[in-house]
């Protein structure tokens, strides 16, 4: 199509973009923080920790509240959330026919932990879509905004960054998409981000910015295997 890029491989996203994971874990956050008296918004956590990994999460919130928590505060918020995901997580609605009908080449990117992701995959039925498709922000020194988790998810499928279309729902993906040459659009329509005050701030160098997978191909017809 005239004036459009070539696209040669399309990265997801993985927690808000293919899973509608992130209202879920922000509410966890929230709610076992202020059980240590670190009181937070969920505006803030779609600011601050939206596709940032747990690492960074501490960083923030010893930087911001001054408060160091301790190894069992990460253990027991895992497997709350992970048994908070058994009970309610959900694929995003219609993300696996868009995948199952990409003509490029696609794979998954995510600051999720390994553990994590997988058994994500594995409760909502994305796990046989991704099997040896998939990036996670241990294989990186730098994780988002920096460029390196989308740069090396496009090195392992062979392609130039400047043929990869990124999916991102947060700020700090959509910078980490940009800053490493990629084209980038905006999921909007995960559970997380209706209602949010800075939604539309973020969207800033996003070609496009979606809330239904069922508008996936009518932006990029060509991007479709043909019927």
């Amino acid at each position: 199509m005239s004036g459009q890029k070539s696209v040669q491989l399309v990265i997801f996203d993985c927690d808000g973009v293919l899973i509608d994971s992130e209202v879920i874990s922000a509410r966890m956050l929230v709610a076992e923080l202020a059980k240590r008296d670190v009181h937070i918004t969920m505006d803030y956590v779609a600011h601050h920790f939206l596709g940032r990994s747990y690492p960074v999460v501490l960083q923030q919130i010893r930087k911001e509240f001054g408060i160091d928590l301790p190894p069992e505060f990460e253990t027991h918020y895992r497997a709350t959330l992970l048994s908070a995901f058994e009970k309610d997580l959900k694929p995003i609605s219609g993300v696996r026919a868009v995948i199952e009908q990409l003509k490029p080449d696609y794979c998954l990117a995510t600051s999720s932990s390994p553990p994590r992701l997988a058994k994500s995959l594995e409760i909502t039925g994305l796990k046989d879509l991704f099997t040896d498709r998939t990036t996670t922000a241990t294989e990186v020194v730098h994780g988002k905004p920096a460029p390196d988790l989308f740069l090396l998810a496009a090195q392992k499928r062979g392609i130039d960054p400047a043929n990869c279309l990124v999916i991102e729902d947060s700020e700090n993906g959509v910078k980490a998409g940009l800053a490493a040459g990629m084209q980038v659009w905006r999921f909007i329509g995960g559970s997380h981000l209706k209602n949010l005050v800075n939604s539309e701030d973020v969207s800033v160098g996003a070609a496009h910015v979606f809330t239904s997978f069922e508008d996936f191909y009518r932006l990029r017809p060509d991007l479709q295997l043909a019927v």
